[in-house]
């Protein structure tokens, strides 16, 4: 007999390379502003600014070569690529140089972001939870163990639209380090297995839109590939006028 009033919904997880086996996500931590460049472009001086986070809700995750609808209530819709820390062990108040001690493994993901929507409520200091924690907001490819690819410091991260570049750069550019970021992390909270880290975007940040095919990688990680298609109210409509 269930405890539960219905059924509870199966958990969110994220592929691993080469296993047929899937990492459950927790909760998706998101570091904001850590990247030097991308901290200009959005108007922010990287060199007086603590790191500071927020979250996306752990059923955002999307796998690679997934269909993702235009989503509602925005009119500028955009890509961010970042490099992905999955934690593997549970911990709090981890020291930055046992830090890396904790990390099951890394991938590519795209941190997809309701941009009219996150400035409004930057502006009027308000959450940003409306442009950045919808539906289907984090894709994410098949995830790496650090067992075989080590704990990358360095390597080009990369973004595309329909071919071409958006976004380079490398993953030595973070202000704010793996090793720092998951202990200044754990210092607010507990970090568990299962949570996800989601560490910053290069600077060309842009609009996408329908029928748009966004590709990005970085090296020693894989590669990640979305689409961009029409939202599911238009589809609905346009089959009504067929």
């Amino acid at each position: 007999m269930s405890d539960f009033e219905f059924d509870p919904p199966a958990p969110a997880s994220i592929a691993i390379h080469d296993s047929e086996s899937r990492f459950p996500v927790r909760r998706i931590f998101c570091v904001g502003r850590n990247y030097a460049a991308h901290a200009r472009e959005m108007g922010k001086d990287p060199d007086r600014e603590p790191p500071f986070f927020f979250t996306k809700p752990a059923d955002a995750v999307v796998d690679n070569g997934s269909t993702i609808p235009y989503p509602p209530e925005t009119e500028d819709f955009h890509y961010e690529i970042e490099l992905v820390v999955a934690i593997g062990q549970d911990c709090v108040d981890v020291p930055q140089e046992a830090a890396l001690d904790m990390v099951w493994g890394y991938g590519v993901g795209i941190d997809l972001t309701r941009r009219d929507l996150q400035l409004a409520a930057r502006d009027k200091g308000r959450p940003w939870d409306w442009g950045k924690a919808f539906d289907l907001s984090a894709p994410i490819a098949p995830l790496r163990r650090a067992s075989q690819v080590g704990h990358p410091s360095q390597g080009r991260i990369w973004l595309a639209v329909n071919g071409a570049s958006r976004q380079e750069a490398d993953i030595a550019e973070l202000i704010w380090d793996v090793p720092e970021i998951v202990s200044i992390l754990s210092r607010s909270m507990s970090l568990k297995r299962g949570d996800i880290i989601m560490t910053g975007t290069p600077a060309g940040v842009g609009a996408i839109v329908p029928e748009d095919k966004v590709t990005g990688g970085i090296d020693g990680l894989g590669e990640i590939a979305i689409e961009i298609v029409e939202p599911a109210s238009a589809a609905r409509r346009a089959g009504k006028a067929a």
